[in-house]
């Protein structure tokens, strides 16, 4: 389509005039890309239903023959929805209305493109395609289907169908039923037919209803980019119907009559019914005696009720079973089927007494007894004279005996009689017999006839009256009793009250109290209220005796009893104060190590016997710190030498005067002070255990003297030891020579010589090294070659020696400091150091010892074997 542009002329100043020459212009196209490309003119372009709004699902694309610049534009038929915005200058196409192929599967829009001067329109057609969005829908629901019971299995019975407005395989359907495996149906999975499963019957006895699910399945397929499957379900309901298949049942068989010698002909004696079994539809009943009349009995067809047509006395037997035919009788009369049951008819005398009870002389209906609680089983209540007697012959006068009652108590004897009896009551259980429960015990005896249908009975009130005996033991209400008690308590002061009871009546059920056992003595318990209180002239103190336990004793007029333990606990008071022990007179205390003191509350319990420390005074102050718990005291931390202790004091011996106090945290609260010297030394030179262990026990000298002495006679039984284990090792190594001749040298002896260089005491950490011998001539080892005797170069090492105690031997000066207020006096001995005892004697006699065998080595060297 061609197009030409026409320019107006224009005056300019009224003097030119210009007429612009016209000149061809060609209109815009678009291209053609073809179907599969995402540019052009949307010439058979197709969507997909499931294309989210707001997608880019096309550029339109063109040009202008003469290069102009091109816009786009897209428009609509009248009453047509507006699916798609464009971009005008670029010609993107966007999606902004939902697509559903369902309800319109082809879109009309008229594309244009124009150069500004000349537009080209061109209407194309958009395809929607499908995407699986639509669920399977079934049609003419709901589903309900009669069906007879007696359909063949394997028949078709209902066809479902279902519709799925998707195309393709999402539009396909197949169908399956849930719980197959109990389901008695089957469906096609292609076509929707419902069929009876083979080998599968219905009945409509048995179930008259079934619910079948149906579930319709699409093929799948896409759907945003994901492959879908919808499925939809059903419930069928099947009605059974009823179809004349069963045939009539006799409702409650056997069938039992009797006649009696007083029943009149004519008269019913029972009626038999029978239902058909097809209850849906069911059919009339028609009823008929079979045999076994004999012309005694009748049967009304309809109702099928039996009557006796003769006179009792006329009937020739006692025993008549007939047989009953009932028959279903169908629309058309005839009979359909039958079922047959048997009558038993009994032909008895008249039962018209009933058992009745005999007292000693006449009928009796109650019969009373008084009698002892807890009577031996098994013994007979010889005060109830009954007898029982039924008038009527034969199965008429069979009847049963049975006590009606508190049940396992008594029994009765005889159980079943005939005709008549001596009643008789015996004890079962002898326990339950108990007047404390029940003062009067009631039963009903009953007779009642076993094989009549009458089931005639009698009554007879039996009435037990209980008399008491003493039968049972006090009881307390606890098996134990716990009291508690403060020791200030003073004498006759109420502890506990024990409490017991007797539940027999009258003198029997009275209490009396008693107490006994080994911690009773101090306590007594009144007889009848069972209070239990102090001896008037009881003192009780927690710290001598804090439990006391004894028995009480509850027993009755008879001395049947029962015990309970009582358990009372003294609760402590405080009533002691803290005493100081008795070597707090003096301490010494080294720079830098704590002195303690201890004081002991003998109260029993806490808080009473805790004991707090503090200093009340010292003089000068300020110099010692004490441990409130503990009761240790040091110096104060900038205390490190006595020469800060010399610029404190004027006092050069350094001992000071402590005021201490020692108070428990009982309440009322207990005190004791007490005044303590001090003496402020520094550590001594002297270093290692040694040093250190007589530091400590500088104030209890003999604490070091007994341990000096047992270390010694220790190390002496070890010497002792290894000089003997020396001499038989080389008594020994004596007996055995090698046939060797070994020329050796005579040493020179010296007899009286001792070098005491074999024995030398270490002083060292390890124990093991303060006892060493050293042999430098090498004499110990194997002189005469022979490997068998091994022989160590030195001998096993012995526990360290102690160096020796300083002895007392003479006090010459003993000190006393009186210094407390509540605190012991103790004296202080001053020793002076005595003469150092040596081991002597122990070291000459190992030495001696040792000198010995060698001389025999040497001996042994001179002279040797040839």
């Amino acid at each position: 389509m061609k197009h030409v542009r026409h320019f107006a002329p224009s005056l300019f100043l009224n003097l030119v005039h210009v007429c612009l020459a016209t000149q061809a212009n060609y209109a815009p196209y678009f291209f053609d890309n073809g179907a599969s490309s995402t540019n052009g003119n949307m010439a058979l372009l197709s969507l997909s239903e499931d294309t989210p709004v707001g997608t880019h699902v096309y550029t339109l694309n063109g040009t202008d023959p003469e290069g102009d610049p091109v816009t786009y534009g897209m428009t609509y038929e009248t009453g047509s929805r507006s699916y798609f915005a464009i971009d005008t200058n670029f010609g993107n196409v966007t999606l902004i209305e939902e697509l559903d192929r369902e309800k319109e599967d082809e879109i009309e829009v008229i594309v244009s493109i124009s150069d500004g001067l000349s537009t080209v329109a061109e209407k194309v057609r958009i395809l929607v395609t499908d995407a699986n969005d639509e669920s399977p829908e079934f049609i003419n629901t709901p589903y309900i289907v009669q069906v007879p019971e007696n359909t063949p299995s394997g028949r078709s019975i209902f066809k479902i169908e279902a519709a799925d407005k998707d195309t393709g395989s999402g539009g396909s359907i197949t169908y399956f039923l849930q719980n197959i495996r109990t389901n008695k149906f089957t469906i096609d999975r292609h076509s929707g037919v419902l069929r009876i499963k083979t080998g599968i019957t219905l009945d409509y006895e048995k179930s008259r209803t079934h619910f079948v699910t149906v579930v319709a399945k699409d093929g799948g397929g896409k759907l945003r980019g994901d492959n879908k499957v919808f499925s939809a379900t059903t419930t069928v309901t099947i009605n059974v119907e009823d179809v004349q298949d069963t045939p009539p049942m006799f409702i409650g068989t056997p069938y039992y009559g009797y006649v009696y010698e007083d029943t009149l002909a004519d008269s019913e004696v029972l009626t038999v019914i029978a239902l058909d079994g097809d209850r849906g539809k069911p059919n009339n009943i028609h009823y008929c005696l079979v045999n076994g009349s004999e012309g005694s009995f009748e049967i009304n067809n309809m109702t099928g009720a039996i009557s006796v047509i003769k006179n009792p006395s006329k009937l020739k037997k006692e025993v008549y079973e007939l047989k009953i035919q009932a028959s279903e009788i169908s629309l058309d009369g005839d009979v359909t089927a039958y079922a047959f049951a048997t009558v038993t008819i009994r032909v008895v005398d008249l039962n018209n007494h009933p058992p009745t009870f005999y007292g000693e002389n006449e009928p009796q209906n109650r019969f009373e007894l008084t009698m002892y609680e807890h009577p031996p089983e098994g013994e007979i209540l010889r005060g109830l004279k009954i007898t029982v007697n039924d008038s009527d012959q034969g199965a008429n006068a069979k009847f049963n005996l049975r006590l009606v009652g508190p049940g396992g108590i008594f029994r009765v004897v005889p159980q079943t009689v005939l005709n008549e009896a001596q009643v008789t009551i015996i004890v079962e259980n002898s326990a339950a017999i108990d007047y404390e429960k029940f003062q009067l015990l009631t039963f009903k005896l009953l007779a009642i006839e076993v094989n009549t249908p009458e089931k005639f009975s009698s009554t007879a009130d039996i009435v037990i009256r209980l008399l008491d005996t003493n039968d049972n033991v006090p009881k307390f209400s606890s098996d134990y009793y716990i009291a508690r008690i403060p020791e200030n308590s003073p004498g006759g002061s109420n502890v506990v009250a024990v409490t017991a009871t007797d539940p027999d009546s009258g003198l029997w059920g009275e209490v009396k109290y008693s107490i006994y056992g080994t911690g009773a003595d101090l306590f007594l318990i009144h007889p009848s209220t069972g209070i239990i209180y102090t001896q008037p002239w009881a003192t009780l103190d927690a710290e001598v005796t804090a439990k006391y336990n004894f028995y009480v004793k509850a027993e009755d007029t008879d001395g049947k009893y029962s015990l309970a333990e009582v358990f009372i606990t003294v609760l402590d008071v405080n009533d002691h104060s803290p005493e100081f022990n008795k070597n707090i007179q003096e301490k010494t205390m080294i720079i830098g190590s704590p002195v303690k003191i201890e004081a002991i509350d003998q109260d029993a319990e806490e808080p009473n016997n805790i004991v707090d420390y503090s200093i009340m005074q010292a003089d000068p102050a300020n110099v010692f710190d004490i441990d409130q718990s503990t009761g240790e005291i040091k110096l104060k931390s900038y205390i490190r030498s006595l020469d800060i202790i010399h610029n404190i004091t004027k006092n050069k011996d350094c001992i000071w005067s402590v005021v201490v106090q020692a108070k428990d945290r009982g309440s009322p609260s207990f005190s004791t002070t007490a005044v303590l010297k001090i003496d402020i030394t520094e550590e001594t030179l002297h270093k290692g255990p040694m040093a250190a262990f007589l530091m400590q026990t500088k104030d209890n000298p003999m604490k070091a003297l007994g341990v000096l002495a047992g270390v010694m006679g220790i190390m002496v039984v070890i010497t002792i030891m290894i000089s003997t284990a020396m001499f038989w090792r080389n008594k020994r190594s004596n007996k055995i020579m090698p046939v060797r001749r070994i020329i050796k040298k005579r040493q020179i002896q010296q007899p009286r010589m001792v070098r005491m260089e074999w024995l030398k005491f270490k002083w060292s950490s390890n124990p093991a090294e303060k006892f060493a011998i050293e042999d430098d001539t090498q004499s110990l080892q194997n002189e005469n070659s022979n490997n068998n005797i091994q022989v160590p170069s030195l001998p096993p090492t012995a526990p360290a020696l102690p160096p020796p105690p300083v002895l007392a031997p003479k006090i010459n000066t003993t000190e006393w400091r009186v210094t407390t207020v509540s605190g012991s006096l103790s004296p202080k001995f001053i020793n002076k150091p005595g003469k150092k005892r040596g081991l002597n004697s122990t070291h000459n006699a190992l030495v001696s010892e040792l000198k010995q065998k060698f001389e025999k080595r040497n001996i042994a060297s001179s002279n040797p074997h040839i």
